[in-house]
């Protein structure tokens, strides 16, 4: 690594399991979680099973990594957001960026696979698994930006997991929507209600 960028190996490591985790979702999503090999999916991205299998150690971990990429990835950012800028308005650029790549008109068909993909359990159980290392990434950096303790005080904690519940809402709001919605804007307004103290709706 050099100043503070990673190196070529590790950026090729990055590459290559970002290329794994993506042909796993597109291979699941077309044949169905239990139709799909690891052999499937290695030759999908271009390697060999045993590479896999130094990056992975089920489908679900590969097919849920770029979710928690994403999260971790924001934490990051958000440690790196200018430090005047207002607590929900870094922690909203942190948490959307990632999501720069998503569709804008996603098609219908795909959203219908993914929906009928995580029903599966052990995409459910891989979900929760790593959700408890997400959101103490996600807590530490909140505590870093606002002089908390990530460890002893609440306010990060609530943060953090009021985003991640924006983050789930928004992704079960995006999967059931009809028609399909683009998710970048709509985890943002997700993220805009949270920060204005979720006002009540207008009766008008």
């Amino acid at each position: 690594m050099t100043n503070g960028q990673p190196g070529l190996r590790e950026r090729k490591k990055a590459a290559t399991r970002e290329a794994l985790s993506w042909a796993a979702l597109r291979l699941a999503v077309e044949r169905g979680l239990e139709n799909v090999r690891v052999e499937d999916i290695a030759a999908a991205a271009g390697v060999s099973p045993r590479t896999y299998n130094n990056y992975f150690s089920s489908k679900a971990e590969a097919i849920v990594f770029r979710h928690r990429s994403r999260i971790l990835r924001a934490a990051e950012a958000l440690r790196a957001r200018p430090a005047a800028e207002p607590l929900w308005e870094a922690l909203t650029q942190a948490l959307v960026e990632p999501f720069d790549g998503a569709e804008e008109t996603p098609d219908p068909a795909w959203v219908t696979a993914v929906r009928l993909l995580l029903r599966e359990p052990s995409l459910q159980a891989e979900l929760v698994r790593g959700g408890a290392r997400t959101r103490a990434e996600l807590t530490a950096a909140i505590a870093a930006r606002t002089g908390t303790d990530a460890e002893r005080d609440l306010y990060p904690k609530l943060v953090a997991s009021a985003a991640l519940s924006a983050l789930q809402v928004s992704n079960e709001h995006y999967l059931s929507a009809d028609p399909v919605v683009p998710f970048k804007s709509l985890f943002a307004e997700a993220l805009r209600q949270l920060a204005a103290g979720l006002p009540e709706p207008s009766s008008s």
